[in-house]
């Protein structure tokens, strides 16, 4: 490896799984652990946490875990007290947390929607609000937010509340590039396609009956026939939070297989 993250501390919201199998925010963490960061593990679920930390640990890093549910300010805020306590400093802010309801304007409920808003775009504003304080003051941070192809594009799924509120994550973070761009701090986004995680096992059971169909569909209509993984999520959250991509913010990176390049 070539410790990328070498002596630099990475604060993952999300970085459990939700079943067997690497997601995203797990691949992240782990990764980020074995270019040399020190890990802080966060999840509603913090034996999901745990089992991501133990994971860092066995491969000879250092981590922590620790439970938070995201849509509330002041739990956000003692974890980054935790953090900063703990490791002196906050390099990294990786925010994976999301969900998604199915329905359109219509079907969606008034609850259901601001649901959906507040775990996918509300806790990114609580959790920036909290660490960026601590990253001005060391003089540099990264930021990556992982939204959504659904932010861009049509995904042939009714979930309006999950399209706009993936919307309005690229553009919250384009604010902050752009905003803190002179005080050494970074942020941009990774738009994953159509993965194959934990996650969309669950997101999908009532909707297909044999998942190797699923599996199928979702590769057909990739330019590249394939979907994509954890890693290929992690791989790209390491470049952005790297020394590697100093000159890069505000940008939105899809990690697709193409898929963005289509139109239908």
């Amino acid at each position: 490896m070539a410790r990328r993250l070498e002596d630099k501390v990475a604060l993952v919201f999300g970085a459990g799984s939700v079943g067997e199998g690497w997601g995203n925010g797990k691949a992240s963490a782990v990764l980020y652990g074995r270019e040399g960061a020190k890990v802080a593990c966060v999840d509603i679920n913090l034996d999901a946490a745990e089992r991501t930390r133990a994971i860092i640990e066995g491969e000879g890093g250092t981590a922590i875990a620790l439970q938070a549910d995201v849509v509330k300010l002041d739990r956000v805020r003692e974890v980054v007290d935790t953090v900063k306590e703990t490791f002196g400093r906050i390099d990294v802010l990786h925010n994976n947390v999301g969900m998604n309801i199915e329905g359109g304007p219509v079907e969606t409920t008034e609850e259901q929607w601001d649901r959906v808003m507040a775990v996918n775009l509300k806790s990114m504003f609580f959790t920036c609000k909290c660490v960026l304080p601590i990253m001005e003051a060391q003089g540099n941070g990264a930021i990556v937010n992982i939204s959504s192809l659904a932010s861009i594009r049509w995904m042939h799924f009714n979930y309006i509340s999950y399209y706009a509120s993936k919307a309005a994550v690229n553009n919250f973070t384009r604010a902050i590039a752009l905003q803190y761009a002179e005080k050494g701090i970074r942020a941009n986004t990774v738009l994953p396609g159509l993965m194959d995680t934990p996650h969309i096992y669950q997101a999908m059971k009532d909707h297909y009956s044999d998942f190797t169909e699923m599996q199928q569909q979702r590769a057909a209509v990739t330019p590249m026939k394939r979907m994509g993984d954890g890693w290929d999520i992690a791989h790209a959250a390491l470049f952005l939070a790297s020394d590697e991509a100093r000159y890069i913010t505000g940008i939105d990176l899809c990690v697709d297989g193409g898929l963005h390049c289509k139109t239908h």
